[in-house]
């Protein structure tokens, strides 16, 4: 029997991976494979420093989403794989990679996550967790500065140029194939919940 695979879309900021630690906490890492969207960046270790941070990282192009839906193909039959790790300060991929371990469960996360006609088919649950876009930027903010070295002249000349247009362009459309829809607020107990039961269930019936 093939993984149960769960997305959860939503832009950058709205809470993804705070849905996404919630639901492992309750289910069981032991039951869950992971797969975050971010880690597929393409690597950019072939162009200058300068030229790499201006790079569009929000648009469907800068994901090397042939290797993501490989990988989510190969977890969904059962056999491990080995994630990329991405550096998000060098904008490339470090040498080591990560051991992703095949699990009845598989867990998808990125803003980019049903842009994709061939990787919106692998997905048999699809949450999307919206959130307002000044808590989006606010996160952001917050988090590139903290773990991505990024000055806050720097984010809010990106969140401008690249990811408020590709937010609407590429990523709020793509609402409209979600199943759930998880309201920012408390993360909605009872959305994250529904997920939760219906992993339980198919844990119960392999």
């Amino acid at each position: 029997m093939k993984a149960l695979v769960i997305g959860i879309a939503g832009g950058s900021g709205s809470g993804k991976t705070t849905v996404a630690n919630r639901i492992i906490d309750s289910v069981g890492e032991d039951n869950i494979s992971f797969l975050g969207m971010d880690s597929y960046y393409k690597d950019l270790s072939s162009l200058p420093e300068d030229i790499r941070i201006q790079r569009n990282f929000d648009h469907p192009s800068s994901i090397d989403v042939d290797l993501f839906i490989q990988h989510v193909s190969e977890l969904k039959d059962g056999r491990d794989i080995e994630a990329p790790i991405y550096d998000f300060v060098t904008h490339t991929r470090r040498p080591e990679k990560r051991l992703v371990k095949a699990h009845p469960v598989i867990i998808l996360e990125g803003i980019l996550l049903y842009e994709n006609a061939t990787l919106l088919n692998l997905i048999d649950i699809k949450t999307f967790v919206e959130a307002p876009s000044d808590i989006r930027f606010i996160r952001r903010l917050m988090r590139d500065i903290k773990e991505r070295g990024r000055t806050t002249e720097s984010v809010v000349n990106q969140y401008l140029s690249t990811v408020r247009p590709m937010y609407k362009t590429f990523v709020a459309p793509t609402k409209e194939f979600a199943d759930i829809i998880i309201p920012w607020k408390d993360y909605n107990d009872v959305a994250i919940e529904m997920v939760i039961s219906r992993i339980r269930a198919a844990l119960r019936s392999e």
